[in-house]
């Protein structure tokens, strides 16, 4: 039996074997992530900077788009260094690294989307209520607390996953170091060991996205009731990117570790992958902005400015 301290690295899964698709793929992931860089970027200077966005829905925003660079920033350049130089490996520790962070931020993004969710029930829903719902202290200890529990359970999940030994290798069939990929590469006498972990964070993850539909359940239907169509459309335009958001982000990830065996191949779930990991972080600053005067005024003050200190 190996353990996975004799292990000094970790051969990622390749998206080509090809010079010239390893080059395509290194120019199309640098340019997911320029944007991810330059969207979130703009949108967490805008907030920061404009005191008109000094609210609960934009100081969510803001931790969300940390999350988001914090996230695509955990798994994309490492593949992008690898394909720009042709190789596989990953380090011990940067594999441990890989998976820490992601799950940590993962789990924060949908602890944080769940809290955003509450936000728009008590904006909607509970009007009259929402400057003390949403008090400055309330929406500091729930973000605080979106990060700390997910940094919590990621600190205990590595710590599990990594204590098992290994013994069908050291080869990762995804892109990026993640739990059930390393998981597949533990004795099987020892996987029980992180079920229980597992079957934990299933249940937070589940519990949150049942609060999530039932908040919805509840702004939909004081929305439909609203007799004005302006104050409808409103409503709606509060609720639909944070919901295509959520969508997204709950839509790729449930299939990807959910699916069924049989469905399962390295190319769907880089596919996935890619889809839940990657794709999110580069489009949600442009969900976010599409619909939302404020942002986008905002915005468009923050690129002028640029612009007129640099002529």
């Amino acid at each position: 039996m190996s353990n996975s301290s004799f292990y000094n690295e970790f051969l990622l899964l390749a998206f080509a074997d090809t010079r010239e698709l390893q080059l395509l793929h290194f120019a199309l992931f640098l340019g997911i992530y320029l944007a991810a860089l330059l969207g979130n970027g703009l949108i967490i200077t805008a907030i920061a900077c404009d005191y008109r966005l000094h609210t609960p829905m934009y100081f969510f925003l803001l931790n969300l788009s940390l999350l988001d660079l914090g996230t695509i920033s955990t798994t994309v350049p490492k593949s992008t260094a690898n394909s720009l130089w042709g190789t596989k490996a990953i380090s011990y520790l940067g594999c441990a690294a890989q998976v820490f962070f992601s799950f940590f931020l993962f789990t924060a993004e949908f602890y944080l989307l769940t809290v955003m969710a509450y936000d728009r029930y008590a904006a909607i829903c509970r009007p009259l209520h929402y400057g003390t719902l949403m008090s400055h202290s309330a929406c500091v200890k729930m973000a605080a607390a979106a990060w700390a529990s997910a940094f919590l359970n990621a600190v205990l999940q590595t710590g599990n996953t990594f204590s098992i030994p290994l013994c069908q290798g050291n080869t990762v069939d995804q892109f990026f170091c993640e739990i059930p990929q390393i998981l597949k590469l533990s004795c099987s006498d020892c996987y029980l060991r992180e079920i229980g972990l597992i079957v934990v964070a299933a249940c937070l993850v589940f519990a949150c996205f049942i609060f999530v539909v039932l908040s919805y359940v509840q702004i939909f239907t004081v929305v439909l009731r609203m007799p004005s169509e302006q104050g409808r459309h409103k409503a709606f335009s509060m609720c639909l990117p944070h919901l295509t958001v959520v969508s997204l982000f709950v839509s790729t990830g449930f299939f990807a570790y959910t699916k069924p065996p049989s469905l399962s191949s390295p190319a769907l779930d880089l596919v996935l992958a890619m889809l839940y990991a990657v794709v999110p972080p580069a489009v949600n600053p442009l969900i976010y902005s599409m619909r939302n005067r404020e942002l986008k005024e905002a915005l468009k003050k923050l690129v002028q400015l640029v612009l007129f200190q640099q002529q």
